[in-house]
């Protein structure tokens, strides 16, 4: 019913009947959002989801299940979850629910800057590179944030201490550069491709070197 319901809604949809071939199927990719039930043969749906997740599937998932304790509301979401529907439900709820995950999943696409192998994720406030979580503090995140949306021009040091602090907040006159040498140590130190550049006098850029 689920299937035919999204099917005149004008979805596109691979059903699988258990979890493992679930898994398979998300595995694959290619998906827009995915709905999975907790209470599936083989292999649960929480379970399901926390391979995903682990796999660093970033693919929106709808819980639909029966369980309506907090608890388990709780769960399903700390394992990874967009949202959590009760059954029963209402259809036009969960058509409702598939295009909020669809539209908060473009805008999340929409909100990653990438260089090269590097990734800046401005609304998840990380980045990554090679797959690699950097684990930047706020302020060397802001710095990077910043080079990364003036990539391929000069940002300078004044831009740079705009974006990270107060624009009349009294600073060392280093402050910046440091800052700029502790983002370069967590992007640069081990990759062959260095991709934070001195401008002698004028300031930095991020770049593929050419």
């Amino acid at each position: 019913m689920l299937e035919q319901g999204l099917r005149e809604a004008g979805c596109s949809v691979v059903v699988a009947h258990d979890g493992r071939a679930g898994l398979r199927v998300a595995q694959e990719g290619g998906h827009d959002v995915l709905v999975v039930d907790w209470l599936l043969p083989e292999l649960d749906g929480l379970a399901l989801l926390r391979a995903l997740r682990r796999a660093r599937d970033a693919t929106p998932v709808l819980m639909l299940t029966a369980r309506d304790a907090v608890a388990d509301r709780v769960a399903a979401l700390d394992a990874g979850a967009d949202d959590y529907l009760v059954k029963p439900f209402a259809f036009v709820e969960l058509l409702a629910r598939l295009r909020a995950l669809e539209r908060r999943r473009k805008g999340a696409a929409a909100s990653v800057i990438a260089v090269a192998d590097l990734e800046i994720d401005t609304v998840g406030r990380t980045a990554r590179r090679g797959g690699r979580e950097l684990g930047l503090s706020a302020r060397e995140f802001a710095v990077l944030e910043r080079l990364a949306l003036g990539r391929g021009r000069i940002v300078t040091r004044e831009q740079l201490h705009d974006h990270v602090y107060d624009a009349a907040a009294d600073l060392a006159s280093n402050v910046v550069d440091v800052h700029v040498a502790n983002v370069r140590k967590k992007v640069d130190v081990g990759f062959e491709c260095k991709l934070i550049h001195t401008r002698r006098g004028l300031g930095y850029v991020l770049e593929v070197p050419t």
